[in-house]
């Protein structure tokens, strides 16, 4: 059986790609991330002090990063490119 071989840029390359504010937020671009076939991680965080809501960070695969970001233009309540402690 011949080996698999695979490009280490796309395979397991997972990048933080951004932060989302909100529970409905996060629902929201979940829905949109596995309606155009992303695979993603969500990382919980603690609540924001000065308006009590949810922090979550995204994970993607590097591969799809620029699909990912063309589908969130103008979300408000996403901000990409936000980096976080690996």
């Amino acid at each position: 059986m011949a080996a698999l071989n695979f490009n280490a840029l796309f395979f397991n390359h997972e990048i933080p790609f951004c932060k989302v504010y909100g529970i409905e937020g996060k629902d929201k671009l979940a829905k949109l991330l596995v309606t155009n076939r992303i695979s993603f991680f969500i990382e919980w965080q603690d609540k924001r002090l000065w308006d009590n809501k949810n922090v979550f960070t995204i994970r993607i695969n590097e591969a799809d990063s620029m699909l990912a970001k063309d589908l969130v233009e103008g979300m408000d309540c996403v901000k990409v490119g936000v980096t976080c402690d690996l």
